[in-house]
């Protein structure tokens, strides 16, 4: 009896027999693992949505002959194969010409907004390293860019560029009296430069933070390492700030480059729907072509060849600096 009585019990646990318990593990392994995507699936799906679809519609528009007569039912616009990015690249004609301009106009002010944005932010990253009196303060002001709607920090410098009563010539002319009579900051030559300055005062704040927070993980034991074998100020941004740094720089930089050469609203609140030739960038001269034109596929095929230009430099840029990433860890 007591033989008879154990041998279920040793076929149970026996090691050959599976375990009962596993399927139950199983199921509860698959929902652990399942749980995250479950829950991030609605959020890819709007992603999709709001990005993808527009993203493959406007892909479709570039290759109709998409104008004013066919807005109400674009669907039934005759197809025009490559037509529409023939005119786009065509730079001995007028449109191809006049994107060629922009195209040239948006790199040099992306350059110049990204690398003095880059300068400034780092430059005042590191100066707020130091413990003094009303740092918590002076860091707040210095977000203050960042955190303003773009709409209203726009405008704000709009009226400080006015010809007659503007701020800017009230300093320049009036009171340094640095130019010969009030400049005009919003038409001409001119509007460039007060472009890039006001790109690079909401821009700069936010390499600051990306900065600054970057700064939080190096360890100060090096910087007085550093110290006591006689390194100044400048020899110890050079060999131990900077490197340590490279790659939150390389994101910072991708990400202001994107940024700044997508740019639209800023252009756009401070010249209206015609930006002067000097500042014509390529997000308004795409919105002309599109919206004041109605040669929405043309635009869309603008469109489409800077969405290339911008993969092409990311894809390059990456590549680059993850070559140079591991020759220096080598």
């Amino acid at each position: 009896m007591t033989t008879t009585a154990a041998e279920p019990a040793v076929r149970k646990n026996s090691p050959g027999a599976a375990p009962s318990g596993t399927p139950r593990r199983r199921t509860g392994r698959i929902r652990r693992i399942g749980l995250p995507y479950l829950l991030l699936l609605p959020a890819l799906v709007l992603e999709l949505l709001v990005h993808l679809v527009p993203m493959v519609i406007g892909i479709v528009m570039s290759f109709k002959q998409l104008t004013q007569f066919y807005i109400r039912d674009w669907g039934t616009a005759p197809w025009s194969g490559l037509d529409n990015y023939k005119v786009s690249v065509d730079f001995d004609a007028p449109v191809g010409e006049a994107l060629l301009h922009s195209f040239l106009v948006t790199v040099g002010f992306t350059l110049l907004s990204v690398g003095l944005c880059w300068l400034i932010g780092t430059a005042a990253a590191v100066f707020m390293q130091d413990t003094f009196r009303g740092r918590g303060l002076l860091r707040t002001l210095f977000l203050v860019p960042y955190a303003l709607p773009v709409y209203t920090a726009v405008i704000t410098w709009v009226f400080m560029f006015q010809h007659d009563n503007g701020l800017v010539n009230h300093v320049l002319h009036d009171q340094l009296h640095l130019t010969d009579e009030p400049s005009f900051w919003l038409i001409g030559d001119n509007s460039f430069w007060a472009l890039l300055t006001v790109s690079v005062w909401k821009g700069w704040p936010f390499a600051f933070l990306i900065v600054m927070a970057g700064l939080q993980n190096i360890p100060g034991e090096l910087y007085e390492a550093a110290a006591l074998d006689g390194a100044g100020m400048w020899q110890q941004i050079r060999r131990i700030t900077l490197p340590s740094l490279r790659p939150v720089n390389q994101v910072l930089v991708l990400v202001l480059f994107l940024w700044t050469f997508n740019d639209f609203n800023t252009p756009y609140v401070m010249f209206g729907k015609a930006a002067p030739q000097a500042a014509d960038l390529i997000s308004v001269h795409i919105y002309q072509a599109s919206f004041v034109t109605w040669n929405f596929g043309t635009g869309s095929a603008m469109s489409v060849l800077l969405l290339l230009f911008l993969l092409l430099v990311t894809g390059v840029y990456l590549a680059v600096t993850s070559r140079g990433r591991r020759t220096a860890d080598a």
